[in-house]
């Protein structure tokens, strides 16, 4: 990895920051692309989140701390450090604010306490993750809070935007609940987990049964994944396998007939057995099937791919932390030993007074999950995004249980689009998308790198055409290094960056609990989005564009920085730390205890005697059998409302495990507004979207444009960008360069909507 020096395109904003815990993580990624982050209050000095910023000991409502607000860009805190600081917004009308708290304020929870566990319950993520109807497992690691830092980071810098451009700031109520249900897996979003694109209404309320989806199979030196999802990765599995006959039918083309073989995976598994990790990556390559090995941390970090990115550092005090999520114009966006001295100045141009992004335009060839997130965010805050497909080679997130390649997920993860047929191997093609890229302000995308080089449209040849544009790359390990060619998705990422190994129950060593969990796409595309916005704003100080590419491995790597320097993803020390039974079949309650204050609550309400003596996490996570079991009594007789109400109210951190099917009525979403029902035009099943991207009522709710059948919008975006008339685009059309919707998707469509009951 490159360690030239680059201009960090946050440069010269200054930002005040009183948040505590995982959600300091919000101004760390801002910090990592140049803010001058100054964090008052406790230090928590050893924090990786705090990394990059100027600690003080000072309260942020100190005369220091308030100074530095007054000069600031942004000032974030923790919601109930808000009243002291909220008259700065009356003389400071283009200040950017957030209050954040675990519910947000003046809710039915703004009462309750949160820690990770509590949000994964809360979210419906983890009624998800898990086998069967044993046990929900919770996720290791902090991924809920995390995840929602990633969301209030692309909020706070699409504010800023807005605000360096037209001097109107916003203030946001900004509660990790609604930040970790949009971004660590929405079960309603694209591809959510629990759905697959179906209704939801069609949910099984168990887990998921083992090893079904995204199989892994024991090796000759461990384990290897693999995701056969497309017809010709199939193709390349069936030839590295020899050619079984017994596979050869063209059905086994389809992923539904695999899925439903029994014969199919007992015949990989012996195929697997006797070969090692490496020998199943490499001939895995070869034959274009996505595999990887499971690795632990410690491994992944030593692989040659991820030194050869520099994909952890060194810091001046000795700790080893991960280098970033980003990097930008080729250079690693770190955490700085020193802030960035420098001061933005003025804006070069104007932004929009409503929706930050309206009237900026994006060049969306995201495909599955990572590419279509960060568009839609985009899109979300008012841009006009056109989705470049081609019938040759669709979008994965086009198969479904429509055959229009419509589903309540495309339709939640591609909302505020539009899209456009383009045949980019004509000449023709690659020079009418050289037109819209001289009208656009930014280009997203995901593919494996090398594979827009591969067409003639490489960075070089991009930024000629614009020198202004704004690139957004995606992959699974990044865009250099010995992994980059690699095919992946985020079930091959999580196996080989150690996720996958921890993800197991203590008692069953094959019991991998990962499969269809949606990580790290979601909050990946998030990152990619605050990395767009953030070159955006460099845009607004210098005019030029510039590139941002993430490295989904390291996404997750950097979630799991507390566990760097020991190499291991472990479990949390503490105990009572879980989720245990309740009344009722199948009913759970998350309950945590973050200190000897909480333990002596709980151990008073449930009676468990010598409570005194287990005055550390050390011991009590030494009795942790014996306190589950006396905490597996109490909840006995009691709901998981009835059992997190009591435990709250005592001050402890609880929750039921609530299910995907009951979010849109629970009271607390309800009171925010997050759920939104919006018909669309090709469906007969509503999609379920959030109604906001941060809660605030200073930017407006995203727009309600329904997602593009595929091509829909080819002869009206391309009149609208380039000024084509009628005959020039009916010629384009014939002679097969545009490509609007097929007449079949047409067909199945309207036999989708005429199958309604009457």
């Amino acid at each position: 990895m490159s360690t030239i020096a680059v201009d960090r395109p946050l440069a010269g904003i200054r930002i005040v920051d009183a948040v505590g815990g995982p959600l300091a993580a919000i101004t760390r990624h801002l910090a990592d692309l140049g803010a001058r982050v100054d964090r008052f209050g406790s230090s928590e000095a050893a924090s990786p989140w705090q990394a990059g910023k100027v600690l003080h000991d000072a309260p942020v409502t100190s005369d220091e701390g308030m100074a530095a607000a007054r000069a600031a860009h942004i000032v974030l805190v923790d919601a109930a450090l808000w009243p002291a600081l909220a008259p700065l917004r009356g003389h400071r009308p283009d200040l950017v604010t957030m209050a954040v708290s675990p519910f947000g304020t003046g809710t039915c929870l703004s009462d309750w306490h949160a820690t990770g566990p509590v949000i994964h319950a809360l979210t419906a993520m983890l009624s998800r993750s898990g086998i069967g109807l044993n046990q929900p497992l919770l996720p290791p690691g902090d991924l809920a809070q995390l995840c929602a830092a990633a969301q209030a980071g692309f909020a706070l810098v699409s504010a800023l935007y807005r605000a360096l451009g037209s001097g109107r700031g916003a203030h946001f109520d900004f509660s990790a609940l609604e930040g970790a249900v949009q971004a660590l897996d929405p079960g309603f979003g694209i591809n959510g987990s629990a759905t697959l694109g179906k209704p939801v209404g069609l949910l099984d309320r168990a887990r998921p049964p083992k090893g079904t989806l995204y199989p892994i199979f024991p090796c000759a030196d461990g384990y290897v994944r693999i995701c056969l999802l497309a017809k010709r990765q199939w193709r390349g599995m069936f030839t590295w396998m020899g050619e079984p006959e017994q596979f050869a039918s063209p059905e086994f083309d389809q992923l539904a007939h695999r899925y439903a073989s029994p014969d199919l995976v007992p015949y990989m598994a012996a195929f697997f057995v006797t070969r090692t990790r490496a020998e199943c990556e490499r001939d895995g390559q070869v034959h274009g099937v996505p595999i990887a090995g499971l690795r632990d941390m410690a491994e992944f970090i030593a692989s040659d791919h991820a030194v050869a990115r520099g994909a952890v550092t060194t810091l001046a005090d000795g700790r080893v932390l991960p280098n970033g999520m980003t990097t930008v114009d080729g250079a690693r966006m770190g955490p700085l030993a020193a802030p960035v001295e420098a001061d933005f100045g003025t804006a070069r141009e104007t932004t929009p007074y409503g929706l930050p992004f309206a009237g900026l335009k994006v060049l969306d060839f995201g495909v599955i999950v990572v590419g279509a997130e960060q568009s839609r965010l985009l899109g979300d805050y008012g841009a006009d995004v056109l989705k470049i497909e081609s019938q040759a080679f669709p979008d994965g997130s086009r198969q479904s249980y429509l055959r229009h390649g419509m589903s309540v997920s495309f339709g939640a993860g591609h909302r505020n689009k539009r899209s456009i047929g383009l045949d980019l191997r004509s000449e023709t093609g690659r020079a009418l998308f050289l037109d819209l890229v001289r009208q656009a302000d930014v280009i997203c995308s995901n593919f494996k790198p090398g594979t827009l080089e591969k067409l003639g449209l490489g960075r070089d040849v991009l930024r000629a055409a614009n020198p202004r544009i704004v690139l957004s790359e995606s992959s699974a390990f990044g865009d250099s290094g010995p992994w980059s060619g690699r095919m992946g998705y985020g079930p091959l990422v999580r196996a080989a960056t150690g996720l996958t190994l921890a993800w197991r129950y203590d008692n069953d060593p094959t019991s991998f609990s990962d499969a269809i969990t949606v990580y790290p796409d979601h909050v990946a595309g998030r990152i990619c989005a605050i990395g767009v916005v953030a070159l955006l704003i460099r845009r607004l100080r210098t005019g030029a564009g510039g590139l941002s590419c993430v490295s989904q491995a390291e996404v997750m790597l950097s979630h799991f920085a507390d566990y760097v320097e020991q190499g291991a993803i472990t479990p949390a020390r503490e105990a009572p730390w879980g989720v245990f039974p309740a009344k009722g079949e199948d009913e759970w309650v998350a309950v945590t205890v973050r200190s000897t204050a909480d333990w002596l609550a709980l151990a008073g309400v449930i009676g468990f005697p010598g409570a005194a003596a287990l005055d550390s996490a050390d011991k009590r996570f030494a009795a942790r059998d014996a306190i589950g079991a006396a905490l597996t009594a109490w909840l006995a007789s009691r709901t998981p409302v009835e059992a997190a109400q009591a435990l709250q109210a005592l001050g402890v951190p609880a929750a039921p495990m609530l299910r995907l099917a009951e979010l849109p009525e629970h009271p607390w979403y309800r009171e925010r507004g997050f759920f939104r029902v919006e018909d669309h035009p090709w469906m007969l099943e509503k999609v379920m979207g959030e109604g906001f991207v941060a809660h605030g009522a200073d930017i407006p709710p995203p727009p309600a444009v329904p997602a593009p059948l595929a091509g829909e919008q080819t002869l009206e975006a391309l009149g609208d960008w380039l000024g084509l008339d009628a005959a020039t685009l009916a010629g384009l059309t014939e002679g097969g360069v545009l490509e609007p919707t097929a007449e079949a998707v047409l067909v199945e469509a309207r036999k989708h909507l005429a199958s309604a009951p009457a």
